[in-house]
């Protein structure tokens, strides 16, 4: 997926193109609504004045990665037919408390242009946006065709904005929450569902913390028979999962609630049975409170199981180690450190066709040290796991040896994120810097998009970034780095970067003036706590007229300090929308 940026300016397009096209409109509409690709239809757009005027009758679906990049009305202008859009707000390390609550990305402005140009909308992704309750009832009430509404890590809502969702979006499809700052103020929106509703494909509140009535979750899972993902939240027991399994047993996608024993009255057979007649499904997640007397009830499941998601239940080893054995279909798993090691080496035995790992620390705040996983569990992964190409693995020590061996048994890495969680951590068997593992990673794994790095890192971790990441989209910095020469190796390397996240780095402002020619190619830089003035800053600005160039103002930062910036290109020019402590230069 790409920005919209790329391709909403019709004066992108080359005077030069051939101004006939060979094809009518109605061969060329139909042929490009094939296109899938975002980044594909982008590049169509730009051929000649006819191919873009057909794929911008032609699309469906717009992705916007920043929502600043543009403004809507530009949106509705270049495309008039849109009915579904995906729309990204705050940076991402909002997700780390870096951004300021009311920092901005109001879903309510785009609403408001889009009801009068898409009355026909049918559905709508956000993720990191603020959105209220007054913007999901407009929602409710201004697009009749409604259909799918997912809401990823956005804030600013209640309970109370699912009830207008539930009770006027006659054809809903999907309801997917997750991982939001929502104000639960009870489980009652569930119960707003019209009985006449029977549309339900996607139904996913695991995030949510109060009791719904049971009653009428049975009812409505019972009534919608195309149903094929759940995700409830912990408040299900296992009494109330096995009805609802024996109403849905067509769900290829099962997020369960508690698995305690104590509120468990069936035979453990019959729990068994209810799983085993979900012969389609692929994705189980949920699995709180995990007890392992009744974990053996989802072995029947398993067989096809291709993604596990366990990162909401404190397995042991012995106890991933046996539910593994069922899961011979398995493509992607997420755990958390309390396996250890010897979980690891459990997925290194039973899924050779492991593509996705993620290691999760159990308590990310805990200040001493405790056992999780070591370098000898990512190794053991790698050794029985070749087709391995994403990783994030969160652990407290790691040797430049051990990376080096992980990638060389897995060299198709697309995604490498490695968190130590010790700051500043060297390899902790030679007290070297970690700079020779990721140099490791980057020579060895030509196809990576994604990295983070971690641990005792100095500039020769970046000279290597700059020099081999040639595929390189998204890097991700933090408490690394010896001097300005650092971040002038990425941006003078690393032809793909399009995202850079920097925190807590030594990088002032030749570093981030070094990178000039390279940020309108870029969507966004971000820098935290690295050493920027507001002088350097507006030289950016001033250099770089189409970027939105913005500093974060915090009470205890000095006056000619630029603590926190976020720079980012856009078709759109300054936002309104910046609250005081937002400076735009």
């Amino acid at each position: 997926m790409v920005d919209l940026v790329e391709s909403v300016d019709s004066d992108l397009v080359s005077p030069e193109s051939n101004p006939t096209c060979p094809f009518p409109d109605e061969v060329l509409e139909p042929v490009l609504s094939l296109i899938n690709s975002h980044k594909d239809r982008s590049s169509v757009s730009l051929v000649c004045k006819d191919w873009y005027n057909a794929e911008r009758w032609s699309r469906r679906h717009v992705f916007i990665g920043n929502c600043y990049s543009v403004s809507p009305e530009i949106v509705v202008g270049r495309f008039p037919k849109i009915k579904s859009v995906t729309l990204k707000g705050k940076p991402r390390f909002s997700d780390f408390n870096l951004v300021p609550e009311d920092w901005g990305a109001d879903v309510y402005p785009w609403l408001s242009v889009l009801a009068k140009a898409y009355p026909f909308l049918e559905e709508l992704r956000l993720k990191r946006m603020a959105v209220s309750d007054e913007s999901l009832e407009f929602l409710a009430m201004n697009f009749p065709e409604f259909r799918a509404l997912s809401l990823l890590s956005c804030d600013g809502f209640s309970t109370n904005g699912l009830k207008a969702i539930a009770t006027h979006c006659r054809n809903l499809t999907e309801l997917d929450i997750q991982e939001n700052g929502i104000d639960d103020l009870g489980g009652d929106w569930l119960s707003c569902f019209p009985e006449s509703l029977t549309s339900l494909q996607v139904l996913n509140f695991a995030s949510l913390n109060s009791e719904v009535n049971f009653n009428d979750l049975e009812k409505l899972v019972t009534r919608c028979k195309s149903l094929r993902v759940l995700k409830v939240n912990r408040n299900i027991n296992l009494d109330q999962l096995q009805k609802l399994l024996l109403r849905a047993p067509q769900l290829t996608e099962l997020g369960t609630g508690t698995f305690t024993q104590d509120l468990v009255t069936r035979p453990v057979a019959d729990l068994e049975a209810s799983f085993g007649n979900c012969k389609n499904l692929l994705t189980l997640s949920g699995l709180w409170d995990t007890n392992s007397l009744y974990l053996p009830v989802i072995y029947p499941a398993c067989a096809s199981i291709t993604f596990l998601n366990l990162s909401c239940a404190a397995l042991r080893s012995f106890e991933l180690a046996m539910l593994l054995m069922h899961c011979k279909s398995l493509r992607r798993l997420w755990v958390l450190d309390t396996v250890g090691d010897m979980g690891l080496e459990a997925v290194g035995s039973w899924c050779p066709l492991l593509e996705e790992l993620r290691v999760f620390p159990a308590d990310p705040f805990e200040q001493e040290e405790v056992a999780g996983v070591t370098e000898s569990g990512f190794v053991a992964v790698s050794r029985g796991c070749p087709k391995l190409h994403y990783v994030l693995y969160f652990c407290h020590q790691m040797t430049n040896a051990a990376v080096a061996t992980v990638v060389q048994n897995c060299p198709d890495f697309t995604h490498f994120r490695l968190c130590i969680m010790n700051l500043g951590q060297p390899d902790y068997l030679t007290n070297e810097p970690m700079d020779e593992a990721f140099g490791a990673v980057v020579r060895t794994c030509p196809k990576l998009q994604r990295l983070a790095v971690s641990g005792l890192l100095t500039d020769l971790t970046f000279e290597y970034i700059g020099k081999y990441a040639k595929n390189l989209e998204i890097l991700s910095v933090a408490f690394a780095g010896s001097s300005d020469l650092g971040l002038k190796y990425v941006l003078g390397g690393c032809p793909r970067l399009r995202k850079l996240e920097i925190r807590d780095c030594p990088f002032g402002n030749a570093a981030l003036l070094s990178g000039l020619t390279k940020y309108e190619s870029m969507r966004s830089l971000w820098m935290s706590a690295c050493n920027l003035t507001l002088n350097g800053c507006r030289v950016l600005a001033k250099e770089m007229p189409r970027l939105n160039v913005e500093v974060m103002k915090d009470e205890d930062s000095e006056d000619s300090q630029a603590h926190k910036v976020y720079i980012y290109r856009t078709v759109a020019g300054p936002r309104r929308d910046a609250p005081p402590f937002v400076l735009t230069l």
